[in-house]
């Protein structure tokens, strides 16, 4: 029997292609011994220092998801963390629905005055602190979503990606993460990139 994997993944729910990528991960927790560790970035925190803003008008409004996020990662942790990903995702990718973070909290079973969150810098230290975190494995010159797995010495070892559209579905999605797994056990491997073709797409393949 394999060892079971945990593996940690960073990600800013307003990203389509990390919600894409999370589907992907998801789907190979059902073929693969792999359980997931949900933790936030920020594009916003990412981006403050460019002289450009790459988001555009969505700069100021991207601090609030995440900011609900930390917040239900501080109180009721990592697996209701994944619960609200789920919901935001669905509401933001999948049906257009921005703007109401209460209604993704309904759906994933939580307290809808979480979504004061999104109003306070209360928790934007513990969103720095683990944005930060992503960053120190996988180096500054990145994006979300940042996935960190062991490397064979032991030591995590963090990528940004994969980026892929549509996300693979059942044992493509595992021959996927077979290879991403085999990637990390090569001490001197960075980087492989081809451009994008087409829009973000949310179904599944495979």
């Amino acid at each position: 029997m394999a060892e079971q994997r945990s593996v940690d993944f960073w990600f800013d729910p307003v990203c389509p292609y990390t919600w894409i990528t999370s589907r992907w991960l998801v789907e190979v927790t059902k073929v693969r011994p792999v359980t997931v560790r949900w933790r936030v970035m920020s594009l916003s925190v990412l981006n403050e220092h460019r002289d450009d803003h790459p988001e555009g008008e969505w700069e100021e409004y991207m601090w609030a998801p995440v900011r609900v996020c930390a917040a239900v990662e501080e109180r009721f942790g990592q697996r209701a963390l994944g619960d609200l990903f789920t919901a935001m995702g669905t509401r933001f990718h999948l049906q257009g629905d921005w703007g109401n973070l209460t209604a993704a909290l309904t759906d994933a079973g939580l307290p809808e005055e979480l979504a004061e969150a999104a109003e306070s810098t209360a928790h934007d230290e513990a969103i720095r602190s683990s944005h930060a975190q992503a960053v120190a494995l996988a180096g500054g010159d990145i994006g979300t979503p940042v996935i960190a797995l062991p490397a064979p010495d032991g030591e995590r070892v963090g990528f940004f990606g994969p980026v892929v559209s549509p996300a693979p579905a059942g044992e493509m999605a595992g021959q996927l993460w077979d290879g991403f797994v085999l990637m990390a056990t090569v001490p001197g491997f960075y980087e492989v990139k081809r451009t994008r073709t087409g829009e973000p797409r949310f179904d599944m393949a495979g």
